[in-house]
């Protein structure tokens, strides 16, 4: 259990901490790593002996990941994080075709895209997406690209890769998936699922802030977008950040063992919306009938505003979220949940996500809470409207 002291509110003990989708503490063996490479110096392109080393411990980072992704090491590029790893791979293409529901890192880097519609559940229509494909001649075909999220950072919702991937090929463009939130939280095989390119961030399993990669399948190669001195296979230019690259591969691998976590991860949320759905029938679980992420909720209430919530369990001992944290602090409709067709409900999502160090008394110990906040809020509201 994550506990955080508080020294702003001298009545909370604890903050117990449930925004892991937003970021996830660091992993201990991803402290260790580091700590172990900040002893000498570290720049992988030296040729003495210093450097022969620092190359080593990047080397070995490159095949921890590799190994979480079941890929070849010489296929994974470290960037500085998910959103340079998916805007290396859009700007290699003139055409893009991608969803209403993705991160704001795909859709601000292709504003002209194409996009699929969305199911009322957060699941690309596959139908509109083959519609779309059906416009793309052979000749443009090698100019598009297709960039779906594997899931989603908001609500959770799993999307059909392999169907996606199918499609692609036989419309004989390349598919690329943000992958952030699937890595450490869902086994991965790429070469099972048929994409071409996927986005990861280190970050959102344990590791530290600031390292990402892309991989490329098979001759494909990222489009270089800062140039110089041809690190990475050329593919991102930049001495490599060594200390966070050890973190993220030692963290890459800390998830491998983690699969099993993730399963109780499941039942505690579920049995958490359970009761939240029993005593508040109003609540509503975003995406219940999807595919979903282990360790993701997303739910709608209708007597709260998200701020409202967010700040109101903050204040009672609770991280959590209204949805993407990547706007400065500032919390927005968000355009997942309108895409979905419930934009007059956007306000009053708020999301809970759980991690490698998340503990069952942690989802119940939220979900009275929020119950006991919810109702107290929804009874003042009926009150003031008698």
């Amino acid at each position: 259990m994550i506990r955080v002291p508080n020294n702003a509110y001298s009545e909370m003990t604890e903050n117990l901490y449930l925004d892991y989708n937003a970021t996830a503490p660091l992993h201990p063996d991803a402290i260790a790593a580091m700590q172990d490479a900040f002893h000498a110096p570290a720049n992988p392109s030296s040729v003495h002996r210093h450097g022969r080393s620092a190359r080593a411990r990047l080397e070995r980072a490159r095949n921890q990941l590799a190994s979480a992704l079941s890929v070849r090491a010489s296929d994974i590029t470290f960037t500085s994080g998910g959103t340079e790893a998916s805007n290396m791979v859009l700007a290699g293409y003139q055409h893009i075709i991608t969803s209403e529901i993705e991160h704001d890192a795909v859709l601000a880097a292709s504003p002209d895209a194409q996009r699929i519609r969305t199911s009322p559940d957060g699941v690309v229509d596959l139908s509109h997406l083959k519609s779309l494909l059906g416009g793309v001649d052979a000749q443009a075909a090698p100019a598009t690209l297709v960039s779906v999220m594997g899931a989603n950072n908001e609500t959770g919702a799993i999307q059909p890769i392999q169907e996606i991937a199918a499609l692609c090929k036989e419309a004989g463009v390349h598919f690329h998936s943000d992958m952030v939130q699937l890595l450490g939280k869902k086994q991965l095989n790429l070469a099972q699922t048929g994409v071409d390119y996927a986005s990861f961030s280190a970050h959102k399993i344990g590791g530290p802030a600031g390292v990402g990669a892309v991989y490329s399948a098979g001759a494909l190669r990222p489009t270089p977008v800062i140039r110089g001195g041809g690190q990475e296979q050329g593919s991102r230019s930049g001495t490599e950040n060594l200390i966070g690259i050890v973190g993220f591969g030692a963290a890459a691998e800390a998830a491998l063992k983690g699969y099993a976590h993730f399963a109780q991860l499941a039942q505690w949320r579920d049995l958490a919306e359970q009761k939240l759905r029993a005593e508040a029938p109003e609540i509503e679980v975003i995406a219940c009938n999807a595919d979903r992420l282990a360790n993701t909720s997303a739910l709608y209430l209708p007597f709260m505003r998200s701020e409202m919530a967010v700040m109101a369990l903050d204040l009672a001992g609770f991280s959590i979220s209204a949805g993407a944290a990547c706007s400065s602090g500032k919390m927005k409709p968000s355009h997942v949940i309108s895409a979905m067709g419930m934009a007059d409900k956007a306000g009053h999502v708020i999301r809970i996500s759980s991690g490698w160090n998340t503990q069952r008394e942690e989802w119940m110990r939220l979900a009275e809470k929020l119950i006991e906040m919810y109702k107290s809020n929804r009874d003042r509201q009926a009150e003031a409207g008698r």
